[in-house]
């Protein structure tokens, strides 16, 4: 059983006792002092906050403890139900809060959740005002609300159809190229939210035909929710037997966006944002931010433009700060995450589908027949090795992680977010995850062996120190 607390938010396993996973004790302990901290930001006044939820298993008793809570506290809720962690960002928004709960563990499996934490702007609180609302867990200075103060509950079922809505007025969205492509489209939405958002967004832009694989939201993850592709073997055998264009794969609360080539391949997760930023440089040019486990290729398409790149921290606030920062126009991670700042700041897989169409209609007006891998083969080519290393109780990461630095002192290294060796051909990046009890191992080359090989001395150097 784990608990972790981080800039991702409180996330932890379901089951076993209390401070040795997300038990309904965390979750009132860690909402009531987001509660108390929001209301100490804003006075005293009275609050309203959005709640929303994947379908995962345990969603519906999680989210009736933080509704119960928050109540408790004294503050409204607007309770969205089934969402997606963009469509809770932007209800925040919409519905001029002071901050959401969004209950999700993201690409983790079904035995997790998480509460994510968001200000009134609908984005991520920030590390210093997360270790405050874990600093208020801890202490004994929150304080509920007498019975005649309990917050009140209302009902938004309208969240995705409106974000869909805000989707479809932007201007670099065109459904009616969309409809002329008479694209056929899969999507695979790992039988959480993404069911219902993302064929409900298709049909909004004039897809022709969706095909759809694990779209019933019933939390029951047919596969490993995480959209990599050694979970995607299904749609990837599905795109090319049903004759598709193009198979789309999302994370059970829909901030991660994966594309599945007409063959079957992989169009590679980091290519989700490359391709993306591509089209929105073409047409409204700026600056781009992506974070440090990101591929290169972002860098290579801002620079060829005579544009800045700048690489964040992992961690969407990091990057949305970034973005801020330089005044980009287009941001993200590498793991299929698009931020597109014109709607919001925050990672969206349905705002990465519909400029990705949208591209890609217009492109086959002038190249009648392009297809995705086809389409692929214009960016450069990089391939990142992903791998990871368990922790061991008392392990010292942060000394293994300095003698790493040191090893690799006469290369460009950054520890802004672990330790990142930038070579002349190629990366490394070393850090301990937000998620999970591991220390992820980034390294990016031209070729897979490259890649590959370079992951293999990382690890050999990370056993060799842990010794």
């Amino acid at each position: 059983m784990s608990l972790i607390k981080s800039i991702s938010g409180i996330r932890g396993t379901i089951g076993g006792p209390a401070g040795d996973g997300l038990s309904p004790i965390d979750v009132v302990k860690f909402t009531s002092a987001f509660a108390t901290f929001l209301q100490r930001k804003n006075n005293g006044k009275r609050l309203t906050l959005v709640v929303g939820r994947d379908a995962r298993l345990s969603g519906a008793m999680v989210d009736r403890l933080v509704v119960g809570t928050l109540q408790g506290m004294g503050i409204d809720v607007v309770e969205t139900g089934l969402s997606t962690t963009p469509t809770t960002e932007m209800s925040v928004i919409e519905h001029k809060a002071d901050g959401g709960i969004i209950i999700t563990a993201s690409h983790n499996p079904r035995h997790w959740n998480a509460l994510k934490l968001l200000n009134e702007k609908g984005e991520f609180i920030d590390a210093a005002e997360g270790n405050e609302v874990l600093r208020l867990a801890e202490s004994d200075e929150i304080r509920f609300a007498e019975v005649n103060d309990l917050g009140k509950v209302t009902e938004d079922n309208n969240a995705i159809d409106s974000h869909i809505k805000r989707v479809l007025e932007l201007k670099l969205v065109d459904a009616e190229a969309i409809k002329k492509a008479n694209f056929r489209v899969a999507v695979d939405a790992v039988n959480s939210t993404g069911g219902i958002a993302i064929p409900r967004l298709l049909k909004a832009l004039g897809v022709n035909e969706v095909v759809e694989l694990n779209c019933d939201p019933t939390g029951d993850f047919q596969h490993n929710p995480e959209p990599i592709p050694q979970n995607l073997t299904d749609i990837a055998t599905l795109v090319p037997a049903q004759k598709c264009d193009m198979g789309i794969v999302v994370d059970p609360d829909v901030d991660r966006l994966a594309l599945i080539c007409e063959n079957g391949e992989m169009f590679g997760e980091e290519y989700t944002l490359v391709s993306v930023a591509d089209y929105v440089l073409d047409h409204t040019p700026g600056n781009t931010v992506s974070n440090m486990s990101s591929t290169r290729a972002l860098r290579d398409i801002t620079e060829k433009r005579g544009l800045t790149y700048a690489a964040a921290a992992v961690g969407e606030v990091n990057v949305v700060t970034k973005m801020r920062e330089i005044g980009a126009v287009i941001g993200g991670e590498g793991n299929g995450g698009v931020i597109y700042p014109e709607l919001h700041a925050g990672r969206d897989a349905l705002v990465g589908v519909a400029l990705f169409l949208t591209m890609l209609a217009k492109k086959r007006e002038k190249e009648a027949g392009l297809t995705l891998s086809q389409l692929r083969k214009t960016y450069p080519e990089y391939v990142i090795s992903k791998n990871r290393k368990d922790l061991v109780a008392g392990m010292d990461v942060d000394g293994i992680l300095r003698k790493m630095q040191e090893k690799y002192k006469n290369e460009r290294v950054s520890t802004i977010d672990g330790v990142k060796i930038d070579f002349a051909d190629s990366w490394a990046h070393l850090r301990k995850s937000n998620t999970e009890p591991i220390v992820r191992i980034y390294c990016e080359a031209h070729t897979a062996a490259e890649a590959d090989a370079l992951a293999q001395k990382m690890l050999a150097d990370l056993t060799e120190f842990s010794k």
